[in-house]
């Protein structure tokens, strides 16, 4: 059984980082497309950031220079770096996993995690 499990949410001040990791247990290969999805208050869910299993990585308009995701296969171990983080960022950030590509994390990621909570004012 996969299973996803984020951590490192919390509350900053605008102009802050945090560090957003997703532990992966129950899958066997480490290569596959993982991301990070966010649903903010009243809002639809998006897709923040995802990576393809040869590295590819994409990211939303809304946080590119910003954000930087990475991936550990050795500990198959996801990790959000966000910077500079600004209000709107504020959202329930997922871990996803099973993705058919980066480009598509938000519509064909088959493994969600239980979201991890970043609020960030101004």
């Amino acid at each position: 059984q996969v299973q996803l499990v984020e951590s490192g949410g919390g509350s900053v001040q605008a102009g802050g980082s945090l560090k957003l990791s997703c532990l992966v247990s129950g899958y066997t290969d480490s290569r596959f497309c993982m991301g990070w999805l966010r649903q903010g208050p009243g809002k639809e869910h998006e897709a923040v950031a995802a990576i393809d299993s040869d590295g590819t990585t994409m990211y939303a308009s809304t946080v590119k220079g910003r954000f930087t995701i990475s991936k550990d296969n050795a500990k198959n171990n996801l990790y959000l770096q966000m910077n500079s983080l600004k209000p709107e960022d504020t959202a329930m950030y997922y871990c996803t996993a099973d993705c058919d590509e980066a480009t598509t994390v938000l519509i064909s990621s088959r493994f969600w995690g239980q979201g991890t909570q970043v609020t960030v004012s101004s």
